[in-house]
């Protein structure tokens, strides 16, 4: 399996989430009846919205790499445990979560918040402001708990709608919704009080 970020390292633009049931399911299918060949339409159909979760979950870019891929490699070993009647997509979301947490666990204390793609066209003043300002949203992100935070990633960044969000977390839309807006008044309150410092 090749390096996920090399083809995920442009996440931003086009919405990432893709209904694929029928091709997921035929995709387990052959894996299960003995062709790992299958599983390669999966990686190439969730490496990029799980990468993205995984770098907002964690916040750097080896460890949501290396997060993704091990969430990959997890959910081929365990395909026989998979329940068609779920959404695949949910199901390899819960393993990457699961993936995340640990690694949080297992970081060293105040690790830095890696860089992301540089801002072209710009100038070098605005491109230091424009990387602070982007460390600063990061670092508000990261410090949420989890269940607001995997919110604000799915909404935000990978942009599913309440309803998939919904699905994918296994909580009613009503929850997604409040959990939503408990996370942007909290990173609000967190940015604000960043910015005061400054």
């Amino acid at each position: 399996m090749s390096r996920i970020r090399e083809t995920a390292a442009n996440f931003s633009g086009t919405r990432v989430y893709v209904s694929q049931d029928a091709a997921d399911l035929a995709s387990v299918r052959q894996c299960l009846d003995g062709d790992g060949a299958g599983f390669a339409p999966i990686v190439d159909r969730y490496q990029r919205v799980l990468f993205t979760v995984a770098l907002r979950m964690l916040g750097d870019e080896e460890e949501a790499n290396d997060a993704a891929q091990t969430a990959f490699i997890k959910a081929y070993q365990k395909l026989a445990t998979f329940d068609p009647e779920r959404r695949f997509f949910s199901w390899i979301y819960r393993i990457l979560v699961n993936e995340c947490l640990n690694q949080r666990r297992e970081r060293r204390p105040f690790e830095p918040v890696s860089p992301e793609l540089a801002v072209e066209d710009s100038s070098p003043a605005d491109r230091f402001e424009a990387e602070e300002r982007r460390k600063r949203v990061q670092a508000a992100i990261v410090a949420l708990p989890i269940e607001y935070r995997e919110v604000v990633v799915l909404r935000h960044f990978a942009e599913l709608s309440y309803d998939e969000i919904s699905e994918t977390l296994g909580v009613s839309a009503a929850i997604v919704k409040s959990r939503l807006h408990i996370a942007r008044r909290r990173l609000s309150h967190m940015l604000l009080g960043l910015d005061a410092r400054r």
